[in-house]
């Protein structure tokens, strides 16, 4: 009798969920986060929200205050369908890297999937958002949801002012180079949160009380004094080549006008917001599902979720980290998710058990029994292509049956340059981390002349890499768009690194 007094009671039974089965889960999912992993995330908000809502969410990059576009209703009405038809699922969640971090649960998930997706999201995600030196150093979590509100208000009121088609025009153009709209290596100084809303204040304060509905039709209304002295002394200081297009055309295009540069200055700081993500998807997807593994696990072993709690977790999970192997149809490279939880667990295996061959490959960390500083120095300090070329272990090569291919467009053959020796490994982990490298699969567009005193050509270099030149299809719809935002002939050479 006293056993069962004493034995923990159950975070709850059923698979339905309810408002208060969710806090009990979530407070015992933090006391594990916090108290046991010892994760730094920001405060949470929690959302509960129907499939139609989730798809929404989707069609706007997850964002809650998104502006309006009509690519994000195309995005939309693709995936509804693909959804309705049975073609895909919808994600279990959705979370934002801001401060608080919001998270979306979806309301058709039983109540072991609600307690899974906070776990991954709301402790996982938000734990490397808040500390990865990508997402410290290039985005902005305590301002993004000001700044969002304040775009969706400006677009909205220069659709009003200057016609919906004239402001389609400059996003669709600032749309088409949001890839090349990023600042990678330097970057301006950032302003602070208050002059930065200051000086979004005092722009809107200029265009409602400088505009008037008979100068619409009119290529330029003049922007205030001080703010283009400011801009083309900025225009000066910019060295060139400069890789950042968007930044480069903000401040210096000769023909746009202050609302218009508003609105790419707008696309510019939300591409640079999704910028690390593109950088971290293996490390930030293989954080939370390594957090979610290990608290779930910790719930069944505190006896607070019951077997068949655990065991819908499993098939979910098993699910989420499955790799098909190269020749299965459902094969589209290298699952994100799989690869990033097998190091993770690897990193942990190698701190408490390790090989011989692990205190080779790694004898700073081999039986130091110490996982979880390694992973939260690793989570806070890496990005995909150096996490990969630091913790790849032959371990998860040999798991994962990796090797390295030699393939020479010209030649009718391909030949395997890597096997499983210590020389394969290696090269097999160099190259495997070049694969996350987004120098080797974005295209190096640089701003090289921009003659602002004669004619304003703007001049525009793209180095090219292992012979892989532009789309020409592509190339040309993109510099149309260039031009629409230039105003003047823009020309583009390809030149072979």
């Amino acid at each position: 009798m006293s056993e069962s007094l004493n034995k923990p009671s159950l975070l709850y039974i059923e698979a339905d969920w309810d408002f208060d089965a969710l806090k009990r889960a979530y407070d015992a999912i933090e006391d594990i986060a916090l108290g046991d992993l010892g994760l730094d995330v920001y405060p949470n908000q929690i959302e509960v929200i129907s499939s139609e809502q989730m798809l929404d969410a989707y069609s706007s990059h997850g964002m809650p205050l998104m502006y309006k576009h009509w690519s994000f209703g195309k995005h939309f009405a693709r995936d509804q369908m693909n959804y309705q038809k049975g073609y895909s699922g919808l994600a279990y969640e959705i979370v934002i890297n801001s401060n608080p971090s919001i998270a979306y649960l979806m309301e058709d998930n039983t109540m072991t999937m609600q307690a899974l997706v906070m776990a991954h999201a709301s402790f996982g995600h938000n734990h490397f958002f808040k500390n990865n030196y990508l997402f410290r150093q290039w985005t902005d979590a305590d301002g993004i949801l000001s700044y969002l509100d304040f775009a969706k208000k400006y677009i909205s009121k220069c659709e009003d002012e200057y016609g919906l088609e004239e402001v389609e025009a400059v996003l669709d153009a600032a749309h088409s180079l949001m890839d090349q709209g990023v600042f990678r290596y330097n970057r301006p100084p950032r302003l602070s949160e208050a002059d930065r809303l200051a000086k979004i204040a005092a722009r809107i304060k200029y265009e409602e009380t400088n505009f008037n509905d008979i100068w619409r039709t009119l290529p330029n209304i003049e922007e205030p004094d001080d703010e283009k002295e400011e801009r083309q002394a900025e225009v000066k200081n910019i060295k060139l080549p400069e890789e950042n297009l968007l930044y480069f055309i903000e401040k210096a295009s000769p023909v746009l006008r202050p609302w218009q540069r508003e609105l790419v200055r707008i696309v510019r700081n939300i591409a640079q917001y999704f910028y690390p993500q593109k950088q971290t998807k293996v490390m930030n997807e293989g954080c939370a599902t390594f957090v979610h593994h290990y608290i779930m696990n910790a719930l069944y072993d505190r006896g607070q979720i019951s077997e068949g709690a655990i065991m819908e977790f499993l098939h979910s999970h098993s699910s989420v980290v499955f790799q098909p192997e190269f020749d299965d149809p459902r094969y589209s490279g290298i699952n994100p998710y799989a690869l990033g939880f097998a190091m993770m667990q690897d990193i942990k295996r190698i701190c408490e058990d390790p090989k011989p061959e692990d205190r080779e490959w790694f004898p700073d960390i081999a039986g130091s029994n110490n996982w979880r500083d390694v992973l939260k120095d690793a989570w806070a300090n890496y990005r995909d292509e150096s996490f990969i070329q630091q913790y790849l272990s032959p371990t998860v090569m040999r798991d994962l049956r990796m090797f390295a291919l030699s393939d020479d467009a010209e030649d009718s053959h391909v030949e395997i340059s890597a096997i499983h020796d210590d020389r394969g490994f290696r090269r097999v982990r160099s190259q495997l981390a070049s694969m996350y490298d987004l120098g080797m699969h974005e295209p190096n567009i640089q701003v090289v002349g921009a003659d602002l005193e004669g004619d304003r050509e703007l001049q525009l270099h793209h180095i090219v890499h292992h012979g892989r030149t532009l789309s020409e299809k592509t190339k040309d719809a993109v510099l149309t768009h260039i031009e629409t935002l230039w105003g003047h002939e823009v020309t583009l050479r390809e030149l072979d690194a």
